[in-house]
């Protein structure tokens, strides 16, 4: 098989789990916004033309962006495994990673439940999003581990 250099598989990874973190930083701070925005009588200031569409658009699409840099962190370290490993499973960031991606399709599967009719999800999916923090810490943690073998 061909695979790119595992350094740039590393960059790559890098720069993804970056942007994941900035991603779910935006979404945090977009869903209290909204939370605010749908829950108070008079919400002071809204800084987007749109006013609070924009923030639920802007919000939208941070969790597409989320979604999208963890699938691509997930068939990174597949890859790069298999590359450089032959297997999978030499440490706990394999089941640390596995966790932060159900949580992150359960996450996008409860905001698609979101509505008046169906009031389980709402707090599901802030749920999942407060215990996707821990998940991310470890993940970030256990990454870094796996980092040092790779480097020189």
């Amino acid at each position: 098989m061909n695979l790119p250099s595992f350094l740039w598989l590393w960059k790559i990874a890098a720069w993804s789990m970056g942007l994941s973190l900035l991603a779910y930083l935006m979404l945090a701070i977009t869903g209290v916004w909204m939370f605010r925005a749908r829950t108070s009588q008079q919400f002071p200031f809204t800084p987007f033309l749109g006013g609070n569409r924009e923030v639920r658009s802007l919000h939208y699409l941070m969790g597409i962006s989320m979604v999208s840099l963890v699938l691509l962190l997930l068939a990174i370290g597949i890859v790069g495994t298999l590359g450089h490993f032959g297997s999978l499973g030499h440490s706990s960031h394999l089941a640390s990673g596995l966790i932060v991606v159900a949580l992150v399709l359960l996450s996008v599967f409860s905001a698609t439940q979101i509505s008046a009719r169906r009031p389980w999800a709402r707090p599901l999916h802030i749920g999942v999003n407060i215990i996707l923090f821990v998940g991310f810490a470890w993940v970030s943690l256990t990454g870094w581990i796996v980092v040092q073998k790779y480097l020189p």
